[in-house]
């Protein structure tokens, strides 16, 4: 019973909850970038370099010739697919610029709660009764 307990407290910790939440979101996000790659960037790059798809961008491994990836595919033809290659090159770049943005900010955050002076401490009660004591016997 007590590797159970253990675990428990384990699973049940703020910081497994919180690297849960990162992963469910970071796959989330990962669609979203991918998206954006796919669907947004590569498109215009493709077309400034005179209309290339490049996730159709492919090279048959051994006797063949195909249309398409997917026909390559179909056919299960080996092929090296350095367009999806690329796509998913640029695709870690924005992720991990996305990362560097959010790290940043965070450590910006933080050394400016670090450079707020700390309120003073209130003094001991000793010191005030000490204090009290004194101007009682400056008055009288």
């Amino acid at each position: 019973m007590g590797m159970i307990k253990e675990f428990k407290d384990f699973a049940v910790k703020g910081n497994v909850v919180d690297m849960a939440v990162g992963i469910i979101i970071g796959g989330a996000f990962g669609t979203i970038v991918k998206s954006l790659v796919s669907d947004v960037i590569m498109p215009p790059i493709g077309l400034a370099l005179g209309g290339v798809d490049f996730s159709n961008m492919f090279m048959v491994l051994g006797e063949g010739s195909f249309e398409s990836l997917e026909a390559a595919k179909e056919a299960g033809a080996a092929t090296i697919n350095y367009g999806v290659f690329i796509n998913n090159v640029i695709s870690f770049i924005i992720v991990a610029f996305a990362v560097f943005m959010l790290v940043k900010a965070v450590n910006s955050a933080k050394k400016k709660e670090e450079a707020k002076p700390a309120a003073p401490a209130a003094p001991p009660a000793q010191e005030v009764l000490l204090g009290e004591i004194r101007d009682l016997l400056k008055k009288g």
